[in-house]
């Protein structure tokens, strides 16, 4: 591999930025794709898959052949609230690689206890997420139903565009959660991009089917590129 193409690959993972490394089968030519440059690329669409599904293949020739390898950061689930669907939803997501952080200001709820070998932190979000280096790899989840804990974090995920923002509540109540954001600044086109009511429409009842539609609908955004609902 050629020292400029090593150093961009380096330079890019340590900043959590997916990207592509394609190599010439038969003449050993290697080439990045990074996730920055896909929009403006000639094949756009297979990059943007390729990344989606996270996984290395060959090349077809239509695709332009080789091998690529794609190499993209590991995901990160943030929840705010330990509460019970947390208590679901953090297992579940570390099976599936998720590097996963509770942030709750309520220690009675944010206890080791309750929540054994996952990353938990007491604090208010305006404190903790800075921190926690979210970004556009992180599925972000406001569980709470306190706005004073969630609505913190919700602007923070907003800013840092996570790839997927969830938030617990009825429809009412994320009408009125969507004037709170509206009168913090946040624009319409940026709100809609909350999930709300959170998870699938599953028909989930206890805790545990709650966190299974939600985890369903942060995996439909992160390989899919879009949430079902």
């Amino acid at each position: 591999m050629k020292l400029d193409v090593l150093t961009q690959l380096n330079a890019d993972r340590a900043a959590r930025k997916a990207v592509i490394l394609i190599t010439d089968t038969e003449t050993g030519d290697q080439r990045l794709i990074r996730e920055d440059d896909i929009a403006g690329s000639d094949r756009a669409e297979l990059y943007g898959a390729l990344i989606r599904a996270g996984r290395s293949r060959p090349l077809k020739d239509e695709e332009g052949g080789g091998f690529a390898n794609v190499l993209v950061p590991p995901a990160k689930l943030v929840l705010i609230g330990a509460v019970h669907i947390s208590q679901a939803l953090a297992p579940m997501a570390g099976m599936l690689g998720y590097d996963v952080t509770i942030v709750d200001p309520r220690t009675a709820f944010a206890t080791e206890d309750r929540f054994p070998n996952v990353s938990l932190i007491a604090e208010w979000p305006d404190v903790a997420l800075p921190e926690v280096g979210v970004d556009r790899w992180t599925a972000f989840c406001a569980l709470t139903h306190d706005p004073k804990i969630d609505d913190p974090g919700l602007l923070h995920a907003l800013e840092k565009q996570c790839f997927y923002i969830g938030a617990l509540g009825s429809r009412k109540t994320h009408a009125r959660r969507v004037e709170r954001l509206t009168e913090a600044g946040r624009s319409e086109t940026e709100i809609s991009r909350i999930h709300a009511p959170i998870g699938l429409a599953i028909g989930a009842q206890s805790p545990a089917e709650i966190a299974v539609s939600i985890m369903a609908q942060i995996t439909a955004a992160l390989r899919l590129g879009q949430v079902a609902t």
